[in-house]
């Protein structure tokens, strides 16, 4: 139970600091983001008053096309941004997850408390926890102990999984029919999407409307 505590704890703590880190990073996106518009509508502005100077209607054919191509430029920008702010917090959460795999104290309960998970949600029949090379090194020598401790009952094999991998562990069956994936490569694909779906949510919910911006 200790070990179940100490992964929840874990696993807040990550959110916790993805999250503060995306606060930040969407705060430096929307000032980036208002200077693009700003600097969007002045141009555009004056570009509609040149024309409408030059010719009225071939000026709006003109204006058309040009803020048309503005909002593809735009838009680009906007996805660029997002990209970027994803990607920086997940290399920040990655460094974070690399740095608690070289604290033993703090990273063998994480380890347990995988192992445990498995063993009560998994059908029953022997299971195998795979891991990457280094962690097969460490694990060798405590695991019947783990196993005695986190998987009562069950009969479960170390093996490695032969992947680049920072860590965690991939516990599966024999059969290879049902498997939990908890390396931390897994958990980054999940926190990416969630990282992807909150950039659209909040700081690109819609894109803007040029035609707007040339009236401000």
């Amino acid at each position: 139970m200790a070990s179940e505590s100490q992964v929840d704890q874990l696993e807040q703590v990550l959110l916790g600091q993805a999250q503060s880190l995306a606060r930040e990073e969407l705060h430096n996106a929307e000032v980036a983001s208002n200077r693009i518009r700003s600097e969007a509508a002045a141009r555009l502005k004056l570009l509609e008053e040149r024309e409408t100077l030059a010719a009225k209607s071939d000026a709006e054919r003109l204006v058309r096309r040009r803020i048309q191509a503005e909002e593809t430029r735009l838009s680009g920008e906007l996805d660029r941004l997002r990209w970027t702010l994803s990607e920086t917090i997940l290399s920040r959460v990655r460094d974070a997850l690399g740095a608690l795999t070289q604290d033993q104290e703090r990273y063998l309960p994480v380890l347990s408390g995988f192992l445990a998970e498995a063993a009560r949600s998994l059908p029953p029949g022997p299971l195998v926890a795979e891991v990457n090379g280094t962690d097969l090194d460490r694990l060798r020598p405590l695991w019947p102990e783990m196993v005695r401790r986190d998987a009562v009952g069950r009969q479960v094999e170390l093996a490695a999984h032969g992947l680049p991998s920072l860590g965690g562990m991939r516990i599966r069956t024999t059969d290879n029919r049902v498997r939990l994936d908890h390396t931390f490569e897994a958990r980054l694909t999940r926190l990416a999407e969630d990282l992807a779906r909150m950039a659209m949510e909040q700081l690109f919910a819609g894109r803007p409307n040029l035609d707007q911006l040339i009236q401000l």
